[in-house]
């Protein structure tokens, strides 16, 4: 038998061990900012949209994976966190210093995109209602849910994921990115923006982690 308390003590430290999720914490705290930002300022709002974008359909079936966008970055974190430690905090600094670098470049360069007239009846139609009245369309450039699905979905390749598992979170993470477009919060430009941010952010932190690394592997210079 176990001697007593050995479950008391396993438990606080299955417990502590857990205690790094909370740095999730971090995206809602930043993300106040764009609640903040999110309002138009009369003649000062620009706009991005172009011939191509207004070719695009609104299809209302992608406010599906719009709205799900949410849990799948918290889930992939909690995924990065048991899989790679290394992943996990890169890709969260990255996504956090995004998010700020977006909320900057909202308050200098504020963009909208125009919404169509939506139908009274279904329910997808419903669900896209809800989310143009709880969020305005003015924090368009770049985009928020292509900047994060995108370095979630980098970052995933970094954790040796089943190929079946692999292949679901680069799907998920694509027809979050596409709906932006489809339920028109977005136009081209600012998923271009995005991406390029991402890729922009993800390359930073990969320059830092060598350089720590390479740093470690260095001798110090009384063991010379």
């Amino acid at each position: 038998m176990n001697p007593p308390g050995t479950a008391r003590v396993r438990s606080a430290s299955r417990l502590k061990a857990s205690l790094p999720l909370l740095w999730l914490l971090a995206i809602p705290a930043v993300n106040v900012f764009y609640g903040i930002l999110n309002h138009g300022r009369g003649g000062s709002v620009g706009s991005l949209m172009t011939d191509l974008d207004n070719q695009i359909p609104f299809v209302p079936l992608f406010i599906i994976p719009y709205l799900i966008w949410y849990p799948f970055i918290i889930a992939m974190f909690i995924v990065f966190f048991l899989k790679n430690r290394t992943v996990y905090y890169r890709s969260l600094i990255a996504l956090c210093a995004g998010l700020l670098v977006c909320y900057l470049i909202y308050a200098l360069f504020q963009t909208t995109v125009p919404r169509p007239e939506l139908a009274s009846d279904g329910w997808l139609n419903r669900l896209v209602t809800f989310v143009y009245a709880t969020d305005a369309p003015y924090n368009c450039f770049p985009s928020i849910h292509v900047l994060t699905s995108y370095i979630v979905m980098k970052a995933s390749y970094s954790c040796r994921l089943k190929p079946m598992a692999q292949t679901a979170v680069s799907l998920t993470a694509w027809s979050i990115i596409v709906s932006t477009l489809f339920v028109k919060q977005h136009a081209i430009l600012d998923l271009a923006g995005a991406v390029l941010l991402a890729e922009a952010l993800m390359a930073v932190m990969k320059l830092i982690s060598s350089e720590r690394k390479q740093q470690r592997k260095e001798p110090a210079a009384h063991d010379l």
